[in-house]
């Protein structure tokens, strides 16, 4: 089993994970840990509140194979959480995969993770003049960007991402990862049965409810 944990923060984005995290949870099973600076509640740009299970205090970077940190549509609270970024630069020269998406390369570049590695990111290209901190020569102009440790992308390639990452960890998710179309299915096969043993299980716990 892989350890996977998701950083967040004020305005992240849902969006732009939740088909990594989806087939992460329900196709492969995986345990993921939200872990954020505080322990509040955290609203997602989609207007989701989020609580986090651990702070980065109670947490240890290395303690996961993957850190994914979603995009922002304002990353200036992450930027400047001092024990967010603190939390990030625990991670450099370790093992740990960092997956960023959107803005949020914008928190490896400032903890020093994207050190001489080529990057993407989905930021307006004029931060990159503010902050001294993103190296504008390592940038490359494409969807998905992987450099060592490190698996970039723009926000609007948030499957092309999932399936990056999937595919680094080993995961089996077939050529056409998220992409059938529903006009390309039978009847038959749009026909769902569970097995004799999940729907045996469902009925127990219906029994619960029926009470």
């Amino acid at each position: 089993m892989n350890k996977f944990a998701v950083l967040i923060y004020p305005d992240f984005s849902l969006q732009e994970i939740t088909c990594l995290t989806s087939a992460l949870s329900v196709w492969f099973g995986e345990k993921i840990d939200f872990i954020a600076s505080e322990k509040k509640e955290y609203k997602s740009e989609e207007g989701f509140e989020i609580f986090p299970g651990k702070t980065v205090k109670e947490a240890k970077i290395t303690d996961y194979d993957c850190v994914i940190l979603p995009g922002t549509i304002n990353p200036l609270p992450a930027l400047y959480d001092e024990k967010l970024i603190d939390f990030i630069i625990s991670g450099k020269g370790t093992d740990v995969v960092f997956a960023a998406i959107s803005s949020s390369p914008l928190l490896l570049a400032k903890s020093g993770i994207l050190e001489n590695k080529k990057f993407t990111a989905g930021f307006f290209m004029q931060m990159a003049e503010v902050f001294p901190f993103v190296e504008k020569e390592n940038f490359i102009h494409k969807g998905i960007v992987c450099d060592g440790n490190i698996i970039t992308g723009i926000g609007m390639f948030f499957r092309e991402f999932a399936k990056e990452v999937l595919l680094r960890f080993g995961y089996d998710v077939g050529e056409n990862f998220m992409l059938d179309k529903p006009a390309d299915f039978s009847e038959d096969e749009l026909t769902f049965y569970w097995s004799e043993e999940n729907y045996s299980e469902f009925l127990e716990e219906l029994k619960e409810y029926e009470k």
